[in-house]
């Protein structure tokens, strides 16, 4: 019997290449720069099975030129905005992702921008740099403490619980949190579940790590920003889409919130000439929350097995989307 079929979009770590090679006949975009659109058409003809990223935009026109023998699409991320659920369904199409290997990094990536941005650390190497350090000054490049602040949490899945967890030993006043059901875990950290408008005017640190839903998207906007604490901070691990850039620009003018931490935006990159991207208030990371060796080895082979698992005829894939049911956080 011959071996599927499958294209690789990129090129991945070599443990999670091994396990396709073994069961399958691999093509692939051998390269850490992303399959440009007319590859990636050209490579799906014909294949059973693609393993794709975030940045591969998986549509009609991708699922058309790869023919009917597609049976699976493994996502090597947590996210699946990218692919078309929708036309997917409509073939028949599988769609599996990574959900659960990149949590810890995220969250202790999350831990470490929070920190960098209320202490103002890259101000602070900057002013070495440009020779600015000179004699002690009271109040120069103050940032502020975690102790005694309301930490708000968008999103308490497993990176925003690994969050909650990760800054409960800070002494934080109170950490609250908003999503669709209240989280039994929380009770780990005494977090409380809050309503949307309750997480926005407490939160003294409010950290967004939830999913990217239509009802998420642009959730934070001016009307947003504008009930904030004055001097508060946000930060943003999650996806670009649940934030209007323009408006966040306007607010961090007005001191709501007074300091801000990205790593994720949208689009991706931000234009150079876009207000925030030459802001001092502003940090602004290359998405990069769960880029660590460990993560993205295990991305991999968690992928890698997804699509081997779907063309070997089983059933219950280790990390299947499931096309019923729409997550909603508001």
């Amino acid at each position: 019997m011959a071996k599927p079929t499958v294209f690789v979009t990129r090129k991945i770590a070599p443990e999670g290449l091994k396990i396709l090679q073994e069961k399958t006949n691999v093509k692939i975009w051998d390269s850490e720069d992303a399959c440009p659109r007319s590859e990636l058409l050209k490579n799906v003809a014909g294949c059973d099975g693609i393993l794709c990223t975030i940045n591969d935009q998986i549509d009609a026109e991708v699922l058309n030129a790869a023919g009917k023998k597609l049976k699976v699409i493994s996502t090597m991320s947590v996210g699946i905005l990218h692919i078309s659920t929708t036309e997917c369904g409509k073939r028949g199409i599988q769609v599996t992702s990574t959900p659960d290997v990149a949590s810890d990094s995220a969250a202790e990536f999350t831990v470490a921008l929070t920190l960098v941005t209320t202490r103002r650390l890259l101000e602070g190497m900057d002013a070495v740099l440009k020779g600015e350090w000179g004699l002690w000054r009271p109040m120069w490049i103050c940032g502020i403490e975690m102790v005694d602040r309301t930490i708000g949490i968008m999103g308490f899945g497993r990176v925003g619980f690994g969050v909650a967890r990760r800054l409960k030993p800070f002494n934080v006043t109170k950490l609250i949190y908003h999503d669709l059901y209240r989280a039994g875990y929380a009770d780990q950290v005494d977090a409380k579940l809050v309503t949307f408008d309750e997480l926005v005017t407490q939160s003294d640190i409010l950290i967004v790590c939830c999913a990217a839903t239509p009802k998420t998207t642009k959730i934070f906007n001016k009307e947003t920003f504008a009930k904030m604490k004055e001097g508060s901070i946000f930060i943003n691990t999650s996806r670009g889409i649940v934030v209007d850039h323009d408006a966040l620009a306007e607010a961090v003018q007005k001191g709501r919130p007074k300091r801000v931490g990205l790593d994720v935006t949208d689009p991706e990159p931000l234009p150079k000439d876009h207000p925030l991207m030459n802001n001092r208030k502003v940090i602004i990371t290359p998405h990069i929350a769960t880029n660590t060796w460990t993560t993205r080895i295990n991305m991999a082979v968690n992928a890698a097995n997804n699509l081997s698992a779907a063309l070997c005829g089983r059933d219950d894939l280790p990390n299947e989307y499931s096309y019923a049911g729409k997550y909603d956080c508001r």
